[in-house]
């Protein structure tokens, strides 16, 4: 079972994706700010995050610049949401590491086969 680490302020947001991934196999924890999404990457070591742009205590932004600077966690497929209206936000956060940009509202099936293909290299293969 994979664990994802949603990271957004919105527990509404949480709970919809929660809801929606838990049924297909995924373990999920979150976190309501930018040092708890921090903290927990480390503490909980989650194959996949899904972060949010806007939280209180500093920027997914900011976040996903600390999570590709660490080697414990840089190696971690983040898919980045946002209802930013921003130009070239998309660009701007792939530039920065994201495997994923998702606008929101974001559709939990479509973040369903994201995070299945992005974690499908670590599944064991059906020929041993």
């Amino acid at each position: 079972m994979a664990k994802i680490l949603i990271a957004d302020d919105s527990r509404f947001q949480v709970q919809l994706i929660s809801v929606y991934l838990e049924p297909k196999g995924f373990a999920v924890v979150s976190a309501g700010d930018a040092l708890q999404t921090w903290m927990k990457a480390l503490r909980e070591k989650p194959e996949a995050i899904v972060l949010d742009l806007n939280m209180p205590g500093g920027t997914g932004i900011e976040v996903l610049k600390r999570l590709r600077m660490s080697d414990k966690t840089r190696h971690i497929p983040v898919v980045v949401v946002s209802g930013s209206s921003e130009p070239n936000i998309e660009c701007t956060v792939k530039a920065l590491g994201a495997h994923e940009f998702l606008q929101k509202p974001v559709d939990p099936s479509q973040l369903c086969e994201i995070l299945s293909r992005l974690l499908a290299p670590l599944s064991p293969t059906k020929n041993d």
